[in-house]
C-alpha cells in the first residue's frame, strides 16, 4: 500500500493529454457504475433502473466528446491513466458496497458522484491553455452541475407517484425480510432461550461472576449458532430474503445481545441487586419483542404479548425452579 501511495502522481503534474485521458476513463467508470446500479434495481425497481440507464447514456455522451477532442489534439492513442494513479483524486466506493443499500442510497451516491465530477472538470478547465479543451471541460462541468436537476427530471419522468409507492413498499418489504425478520428471531431466541441457564445458575450458586460467565457463554454460543444457521439455511435467491451474510449477521448479533442483556447485570457483585436488574431487563426485552412484532410483522398486539411474555415467563420459571432445587 505504501509504495502504491508514493507512486501516484499529483494532479498538477499531469499533462493536458493525461488530464483528458483521466476524464475519459472516469466517464467510462461512472457509466459502468450507473449501469450496474440499473441492473441491480431492474427486477424490483424498474422505474429507477430506467433513470440510471439514462444517466449512463449521458456519461457515454461525455466520454465520446472527450475522445473526439483527444483524437483532434493528440491522436488515436489514449494514455492509460485512472483515478487510482492520481494522488488526492476522488475515489468511487466499490459497487458491491453500495448496491445492497437500497435505491435511495444509490441516488444519494449518484448525486455525490456528479458533484465530484463537476469539481474535477472545473479544476481541469482552469489548467488548460487550449481554447477548445477549456470550452469542452467547462461545458462538462456545467453538465455535471446540472445532472442533479437532470436526475430529478428523470425521476419525475420515469418514477411516478404509483411507482414511488410501489418502490417504497418493495424497499420496506426487503428491509423486513433481510434485517427485521432474522434479527427478531435472534432477539427472541437470545432473550428467551438463555433465561433458563442464566437464572438456574443464579439461583443454584448465588454467585454473580459464575452466573455472568454462564450467561456470556450461552449468549455468544447461541449467537454464533443462530448466525450460521440463518446464513446457511437460505441463499435468498428463490425466497427473495436477501443476502445470507446480512441475515446471518442480523440474527447472530441480535441473539447475542438478547442473552447479554440479562447476563450483564451479574457483573454487579451483590446477588439480589443484580437479579432484580436482570429481571427488569428481561421485562424490557420481552416488551421490545412484542413491539417489533406488532410494528414490523403486523402481529396482533395481544397475540404477540401472549406468545412472548407467557413464553418468557415459563422459561424463567423453569430456570428458577431448577436452580432453586
Amino acid at each position: 500500500m505504501i509504495p502504491a501511495a508514493f507512486g501516484r502522481r499529483r494532479f498538477s503534474e499531469l499533462s493536458e493529454q493525461e488530464v483528458l485521458a483521466l476524464a475519459i476513463s472516469s466517464e467510462e467508470d461512472d457509466a459502468r457504475i450507473y449501469r450496474q446500479y440499473a441492473e441491480r434495481l431492474r427486477a424490483d425497481y424498474p422505474a429507477s433502473a430506467t433513470v440510471f440507464d439514462e444517466m449512463a447514456k449521458e456519461e457515454d455522451a461525455h466520454r465520446r466528446a472527450l475522445i473526439e477532442l483527444h483524437r483532434k489534439r493528440f491522436g488515436e492513442v489514449i494514455p492509460l491513466i485512472r483515478r487510482e494513479h492520481v494522488a488526492g483524486y476522488y475515489a468511487r466506493r466499490p459497487v458491491w458496497l453500495m448496491e445492497n443499500l437500497g435505491v435511495e442510497r444509490m441516488r444519494e451516491e449518484a448525486e455525490a458522484m456528479e458533484r465530484q465530477a463537476e469539481a474535477f472538470y472545473r479544476k481541469a478547465a482552469a489548467r488548460t491553455e487550449d481554447a477548445d479543451t477549456r470550452k469542452l471541460l467547462g461545458d462538462l462541468a456545467a453538465a455535471e452541475a446540472a445532472h442533479g436537476a437532470k436526475a430529478d427530471d428523470l425521476v419525475e419522468e420515469h418514477v411516478g407517484e404509483e411507482e414511488k409507492a410501489e418502490e417504497s413498499r418493495a424497499s420496506h418489504r426487503q428491509f423486513v425480510l433481510t434485517w427485521v425478520q432474522p434479527g427478531l428471531a435472534g432477539l427472541m431466541d437470545g432473550s428467551v432461550s438463555t433465561l433458563a441457564p442464566i437464572f438456574a445458575t443464579a439461583f443454584a450458586t448465588q454467585d454473580t461472576w459464575t452466573t455472568f460467565l454462564v450467561g456470556l457463554a450461552a449468549s455468544v454460543g447461541a449467537g454464533i449458532s443462530m448466525g450460521f444457521t440463518e446464513a446457511a439455511s437460505d441463499d435468498g435467491e428463490l425466497s427473495g430474503r436477501g443476502s445470507p451474510f446480512k441475515r446471518g449477521v442480523a440474527s447472530g448479533v441480535m441473539t447475542t445481545l438478547g442473552g447479554l442483556g440479562h447476563a450483564l447485570p451479574y457483573l454487579i457483585p451483590h446477588f439480589w441487586t443484580a437479579t432484580v436488574i436482570a429481571l427488569i431487563v428481561v421485562f424490557v426485552e420481552l416488551w421490545a419483542i412484542v413491539w417489533i412484532q406488532n410494528r414490523f410483522m403486523q402481529t396482533p398486539f395481544l397475540r404477540a404479548t401472549f406468545q412472548v411474555v407467557l413464553g418468557g415467563a415459563l422459561v424463567f420459571a423453569a430456570g428458577a425452579l431448577i436452580g432453586s432445587g
